[in-house]
């Protein structure tokens, strides 16, 4: 019985070790940086890092489908380097000599990479599945939608130009009622004011006293009544 019973643990464990192996069929490189992510923080790899691994691995392959049944045993590493970087495949639950397709095992990865990522405190880029493209992280939506800051934004330019064109016609207005008042008041007090039309200097008439044009005043002299 213990013979059989090694035979089927050998057998078992060479079925694992074709199955898991660099560049195998569904099979994906990891590689860590711990230490470039935590620097003198940084833990070391051990058996209960991997322990956690496969449990994290199992927990997507079951939270990506509800019907999948897939334990941390079906989770098999190899390869593993000091440097931190393995392969591992995810063996099919109801047949143990098989691997569940890579297709699925990327996406099961993909839709969890955020909760795999923290549970080893690192991120895309110091825990990198080679086969896998990095989850993009979703674009942060402000607080007040777009439109509505732009919308804002141009009510506010018309509202600057309406008050801008209110302010310039009452100061224009202003100034011509204050023109109009000095010209009245001149006219009233009946003062000479020399004005200027087309560079030359003209003087306005005096409207009560009179102006006296020099050439009739002229002849007036030199034809004397008899």
């Amino acid at each position: 019985m213990l013979r059989v019973l090694l035979l089927i643990l050998s057998v078992v464990a060479i079925a694992h070790a074709e199955l898991c192996k660099p560049d195998a069929q569904n099979a994906f490189k990891v590689r860590l940086s711990i230490k470039t992510a935590l620097g003198d923080n940084a833990y070391a790899w051990d058996a209960n890092e991997e322990y956690l691994f496969k449990a994290m691995v199992a927990f997507a392959m079951r939270r990506y489908s509800s019907k999948s049944t897939t334990q941390i045993s079906n989770v098999l590493l190899c390869n593993v380097t000091d440097r931190v970087s393995f392969w591992f495949v995810v063996t099919d639950s109801s047949k143990s000599v098989t691997t569940v397709p890579g297709s699925e095992v990327e996406a099961a990865i993909r839709m969890n990479r955020n909760r795999i990522n923290s549970a080893f405190l690192l991120s895309d880029n110091t825990l990198q599945f080679l086969k896998i493209t990095s989850t993009l992280s979703p674009p942060v939506e402000p607080s007040t939608p777009v439109w509505l800051i732009v919308f804002g934004v141009v009510l506010c330019l018309i509202v600057a130009g309406i008050v801008l064109l209110v302010v310039a016609g009452i100061q224009q207005r202003k100034k011509k009622n204050k023109e109009s008042t000095e010209r009245e008041n001149l006219e009233e007090k009946g003062e000479v004011t020399v004005t200027v039309e087309n560079g030359i200097p003209c003087e306005t008439l005096d409207l009560k006293a009179g102006h006296i044009n020099g050439v009739f005043a002229a002849d007036d002299e030199r034809f004397t009544s008899l």
